[in-house]
């Protein structure tokens, strides 16, 4: 109704309100969530209301590199490592998360994994955790 009566959206909160909406708070919040936004959502507020997602929005997004299961195996061991040398024990909760170098890994899911899969594990997978003191029963 606001941009029929020939007004334009502010690019900033507080500048204009609307049946007590920040329309200026509404606008940034669209053009941060741009890319959670339908095609349709997108369209309209482009060419209806004007409205165009933020520039650094644009760009395509990071491709993550994926890991390889050896590669993913010695993170989660460097994890376990981590925990033993800190809690002196291997009884990892299965709930618990490990932070290694700013990663966030699932060590407690993993250590559960293993225990349940120890007849499958390589022999050098087997020995690496029990040389950590893993309880396996």
């Amino acid at each position: 109704m606001h941009r029929q009566a020939g007004g334009s959206l502010p690019e900033r909160e507080g500048v204009l309100l609307v049946q007590g909406e920040d329309i200026g708070r509404w606008v940034q919040v669209q053009r941060q969530e741009w890319a959670a936004l339908s095609g349709v959502q997108q369209w309209l507020l482009g060419e209806v209301l004007g409205i165009e997602p933020r520039v650094e929005d644009l760009a395509p997004p990071k491709v993550v590199p994926r890991r390889s299961r050896a590669q993913k195996w010695e993170a989660n061991l460097a994890a376990a490592r981590q925990y033993r040398t800190r809690e002196g024990h291997m009884n990892v909760p299965r709930s618990h998360i490990e932070s290694v170098e700013g990663t966030e890994l699932a060590l407690g899911v993993f250590i559960a994994n293993s225990r349940a899969r120890k007849d499958k594990l390589a022999v050098e997978r087997v020995e690496e955790l029990s040389a950590l003191g893993m309880r396996w029963e």
